[in-house]
C-alpha cells in the first residue's frame, strides 16, 4: 500500500513539474511558432496553431535588413568579457569576506589612518574629474582612481560581513532609471557611449553584486581548514586562491558566470540607453522593429528567435553543471 501512494505520489509531483515547466516554457515556444507565420495568421483571433501557412520569409527579412552577425558579436564580448572581469574582482572580495574576516585592523587609530587615506583618494579624484577639461584627457582618471579604492574600503571595513553583503545587494533594489541621467552624462564625457568597453563595464558593476553574494555563499561551504593546510604547506595568497579555492568552488563558480551572462545578455535598459550601433547588442536588435507603424509580430518573433537562440542552446547544454552548482550551496 506505502509503495502504492509512493508512485502514486511521484506520478503526481512529475505531472505537476512538467504542467508548470510548460506553463513557463511556454511564451518562448509561441513566439518560435509566431516566427514561422505570416502576418495575417499572427494576427489571427482566435489564435492558430497549426493550420496556418508556415514560411521562412520572416527569418529572410530579419537577417536582410539587420546586421545580426553585428549585434550577436556586441552581446558575447559584452556579456561574457564583462562577467570574466567580474569573476577576476568577485572571486578575492568573495574570498576576504568568508575566510578572512580578522582582516580589519583591530586598533581605532589604524582603522582613521585607513580612513583618511581612502578620504585624501577620494578627494583626488574629485579634483581630478573637475580639473579635467582644462588638462585634456585627465577627466578620465577621476573616476579610475575613486574605482581604484575600492579594495581600501574593504579593507577598513568592519566585520559585519552579513551586512557589507545586504548593503552590496541592496543596490540592485534601486531602478536603474534614477541614476540614469548622471551615468550618461558620465559615459558622454568619457567617451564610451555605444563603446563595448563602456556597456561591458556597465554590465560588469550591475552584475557584481549578485556575483559576489553567490561566490561567497559557495565558497562559505569549503572547510576552512584545506585553505589551513595549504598555507601551512608554503602556499601563498595567490596560490591559495588560483590553485585551493578555485578549483574546489568550480562548479559554483561556473552557474554563477553563467547566471550572469544570461542576466547580461538579457539586460535591455542600459544597453537601449547607451549604445545606437556600433556597440548595440540583441536587445536592440530586437527593438529595432518597434515601428511607429505598430508591432509586426511575426517579424518581431523572427528577431527575437534569433536574439534568444544562443543563450537557450547554452542554457541546454550547461543545466546539469548549473544545477549542480545550485545545489552546490547557493540555494539552501
Amino acid at each position: 500500500m506505502a509503495i502504492r501512494k509512493s508512485l502514486g505520489r511521484r506520478i503526481g509531483v512529475n505531472l505537476l513539474a512538467w504542467a508548470i515547466g510548460f506553463v513557463i516554457f511556454f511564451p518562448i515556444l509561441w513566439t518560435i511558432m509566431t516566427s514561422f507565420k505570416s502576418e495575417l495568421d499572427a494576427f489571427a483571433f482566435p489564435p492558430k496553431f497549426f493550420s496556418v501557412h508556415w514560411t521562412l520569409e520572416n527569418y529572410k527579412e530579419v537577417l536582410s535588413r539587420s546586421n545580426y552577425p553585428l549585434f550577436a558579436y556586441n552581446s558575447i564580448v559584452e556579456s561574457v568579457g564583462a562577467n570574466i572581469v567580474g569573476l577576476l574582482i568577485a572571486i578575492p572580495a568573495a574570498w576576504s569576506m568568508a575566510f578572512a574576516p580578522t582582516i580589519v585592523p583591530e586598533r581605532k587609530e589604524t582603522r582613521m589612518l585607513y580612513a583618511a587615506m581612502l578620504a585624501a583618494i577620494l578627494i583626488a579624484a574629485a579634483i581630478l574629474y573637475l580639473i579635467g577639461d582644462a588638462r585634456g584627457d585627465w577627466r578620465i582618471y577621476g573616476p579610475i582612481v575613486a574605482i581604484a579604492c575600492i579594495p581600501v574600503v574593504f579593507w577598513i571595513a568592519t566585520r559585519r560581513t552579513p551586512d557589507v553583503l545586504m548593503w552590496m545587494l541592496s543596490t540592485k533594489m534601486m531602478p536603474g532609471v534614477g541614476v540614469l541621467v548622471p551615468i550618461f552624462l558620465w559615459f558622454r564625457d568619457l567617451h564610451l557611449l555605444d563603446t563595448r568597453f563602456g556597456v561591458g563595464f556597465m554590465l560588469m558593476l550591475m552584475n557584481l553584486p549578485i556575483i559576489i553574494w553567490m561566490l561567497y555563499t559557495y565558497f562559505k561551504e569549503i572547510p576552512a581548514g584545506i585553505l589551513e593546510a595549504a598555507r601551512m604547506d608554503g602556499a601563498s595568497l595567490l596560490n591559495e586562491i588560483v590553485y585551493v579555492l578555485t578549483p574546489m568552488a568550480t562548479p559554483g563558480i561556473a552557474s554563477t558566470m553563467l547566471l550572469a551572462v544570461i542576466l547580461s545578455w538579457n539586460e535591455a535598459f542600459w544597453t537601449l540607453n547607451l549604445t545606437t550601433h556600433d556597440a548595440a547588442p540583441l536587445t536592440a536588435f530586437i527593438a529595432s522593429y518597434s515601428a511607429p507603424e505598430g508591432l509586426f509580430w511575426a517579424k518581431l518573433s523572427a528577431a527575437s528567435t534569433l536574439a534568444i537562440a544562443p543563450i537557450l542552446v547554452l542554457g541546454w547544454l550547461s543545466q546539469k553543471q548549473l544545477v549542480r552548482g545550485l545545489t552546490f550551496g547557493a540555494v539552501k
